[in-house]
């Protein structure tokens, strides 16, 4: 039986921690190298929480997902007057960026997460690769995992032609606490995931864990998402030029989006949404913009290097499978090794052909549901097939 690998994981965001965390678990000595000088943080960002997700906690630990996340118990669609137009009784999970990766962080040994350190070039080398960091240092691993996210820099140096390809729409987005809601929206919000159609958007809000953690109605904080149309070129350009006049490709963080663009926001708010969701978006100090992207793969095993997660496919918002989908490719990874007793090549054989077909599935299906929304008018309040899910509606 051949010994697991040594496995280096590019990137210490969510994926690349799960990514981490199963591999150790199966034997493979594991160095996860981040970028960042400091421990990641994404203010104001809540996520759908699907069993992928959360799948370490559950199969590996002591740790209740359950204690990680808010749940909701309707879907809800509103009318622009508040009136409601459909309802039904679906339970979800959510939780916070920053409430996941301080979890999953926290299971990881702390010499195996190492900060500051920029990969800046991968050589192939006989049984494995070498990692080029930018501080010059030089590093050997059997097996690189790249979990370097949207911008990858390890997908850019395999995949020169592979490049985001932008929807034509970006998601605006925003947290308040639940204690400054009216108590008639409180009571309107706090248990469901509530939406609203609008002619070529919609937008959707839900509770997230508090900034500690919080998981008491009450306690917590509204997440809203909004999706809004931008066409490309000037109008995308000067939406995500930041206060201080520099371009932002693919975000604008909190604080960092000009003010006559969050005027106008909250004036479409008050304008054309529900109340008790405009409520929401009006009490956002600071909202922010996240361009929404494609990004597809022909390939995501590369001799010893292999992508995960958004590193590999971004799929848009939409089926709420982003975190499970980066996660899935890291469980999966870790089957194909033991399967093959550590032998990486005929490993990742196995495993490129199940997570191409996953990926390139949750792709379409998140293309399908932006478009029945932006483009086409055909986004139907009640539709299954909303219904968030990685292997399909609701699955």
């Amino acid at each position: 039986m051949s010994a697991m690998p040594d496995v280096a994981v590019v990137g210490g965001s969510l994926g690349g921690l799960t990514a981490a965390l199963v591999l150790a678990d199966a034997g493979c000595e594991v160095t996860v190298l981040e970028r960042s000088p400091a421990t990641l943080e994404a203010r104001g960002a809540g996520i759908a929480v699907l069993d992928d997700a959360v799948r370490w906690f559950a199969e590996k630990t002591e740790v209740d997902p359950e204690s990680l996340c808010s749940s909701t118990g309707f879907i809800r669609f509103l009318a622009a007057t508040g009136q409601l137009v459909h309802e039904r009784a679906h339970r979800y999970r959510f939780s916070s960026w920053n409430t996941i990766y301080r979890a999953l962080l926290g299971c990881l040994a702390p010499e195996r997460y190492r900060l500051g350190q920029e990969v800046v070039a991968l050589d192939p080398v006989p049984g494995g690769v070498e990692l080029a960091l930018k501080s010059g240092r030089r590093r050997r691993a059997e097996l690189v995992v790249a979990a370097d996210g949207i911008g990858s820099g390890v997908r850019a140096s395999l995949l020169p032609d592979v490049a985001p390809r932008y929807s034509g729409y970006v998601a605006w987005r925003g947290t308040m606490p639940e204690s400054e809601l009216r108590p008639a929206t409180f009571a309107s919000l706090s248990d469901a995931i509530t939406y609203q159609v609008l002619p070529g958007s919609h937008i959707l809000a839900y509770p997230i864990p508090g900034p500690s953690g919080a998981l008491v109605p009450g306690e917590r904080l509204i997440n809203f998402v909004w999706y809004r149309n931008v066409a490309q070129g000037a109008e995308f350009d000067e939406l995500m030029t930041d206060r201080a006049g520099s371009a932002r490709p693919v975000s604008l963080p909190p604080g960092e989006v000009r003010a006559e663009f969050v005027d106008r926001l909250r004036a479409d708010a008050t304008r054309c949404l529900a109340p008790m969701i405009a409520e929401v978006v009006l009490g956002v100090a600071e909202p922010f913009v996240q361009a929404v992207f494609d990004i597809e793969v022909p390939r995501m095993a590369h001799g010893r290097i292999c992508l995960v997660g958004d590193a590999a496919f971004v799929a848009r918002p939409h089926a709420g499978a982003g975190t499970a989908k980066a996660a899935a490719d890291g469980w999966e990874l870790a089957t194909q090794l033991r399967a093959q007793h550590g032998a990486v090549e005929p490993a990742l054989a196995e495993w490129e052909r199940r997570q191409l077909r996953l990926g390139r599935d949750l792709l379409a299906r998140s293309r399908q549901i932006g478009d029945a929304s932006q483009r086409h008018g055909t986004f139907r309040p009640g539709d299954p097939e909303l219904l968030l899910g990685l292997r399909g509606p609701g699955r």
